[in-house]
């Protein structure tokens, strides 16, 4: 019965931690959607479909290795914050990645305090990157790695998806639908060593970041 206490508590969290409300500035952020619309790139739910699968094989995969890392602290986070910041070529995406990082971390050290999540905002005073926060908070709520990384990757996409229906008027329902058709399972599958982090680039994320960040009227802040 303890372990199935504990597994139930992680999954609470994970539900937490995965949910749009979380009040961590996720909001505000689109993840590349709200340039994508703005070129013609996404115009519907079949564009937008492609643009979240690109995301979770890309984006989506680092990070999900990335928290699962940082939950199973299987190296420092220093480490791991560098290896995130190679890792992101656009430095408005390693701006927008910190900032979610460090409201996440002080969300959640007052959701779950513990001196895991202080040291990690001792470490890194200007914020980890938003992996890195993910799974530390993963790891102070009891979520397992695997939850960890599964947030991660769950998270990657849906702001992208929220954005898209602000921004075109989009069907939720139908946006919810291309959400649960994705391939989580695909990005999680395996056990993550820090020293075999996947690197998978995402160019067109990376204009889509610079170009938005030049753009004078914006609804989101990446």
């Amino acid at each position: 019965m303890p372990n199935q206490g504990a597994a139930t508590h992680g999954l609470a969290a994970l539900l937490l931690l995965a949910d749009s409300r979380l009040p961590a500035g996720g909001h505000a952020h689109s993840g590349g959607a709200e340039e994508a619309c703005r070129a013609g790139l996404i115009t519907g739910a079949d564009d937008l479909s492609r643009f979240l699968r690109g995301r979770l094989a890309t984006a989506g995969r680092v990070a999900a290795a990335l928290a699962w890392s940082a939950c199973s602290a299987s190296a420092s986070w220093e480490l791991l914050d560098a290896e995130a910041d190679a890792r992101i070529a656009s430095p408005a995406q390693r701006q927008a990645s910190r900032t979610q990082g460090r409201l996440l971390v002080r969300t959640a050290r007052r959701i779950w305090p513990s001196a895991t999540l202080n040291d990690l905002a001792k470490a890194l005073p200007e914020g980890s990157h938003h992996p890195i926060a993910l799974g530390v908070a993963a790891q102070a709520a009891g979520c397992t790695p695997d939850q960890a990384a599964m947030a991660a990757a769950y998270t990657s996409v849906t702001g992208a998806a929220t954005a898209a229906v602000r921004l075109l008027g989009l069907d939720p329902v139908t946006v919810h639908r291309v959400l649960a058709e994705l391939p989580y399972d695909s990005v999680i599958a395996e056990q993550h060593d820090w020293s075999a982090l996947p690197a998978h680039a995402a160019p067109a994320l990376d204009l889509l970041a610079e170009q938005h960040l030049r753009t004078e009227v914006r609804l989101f802040v990446s």
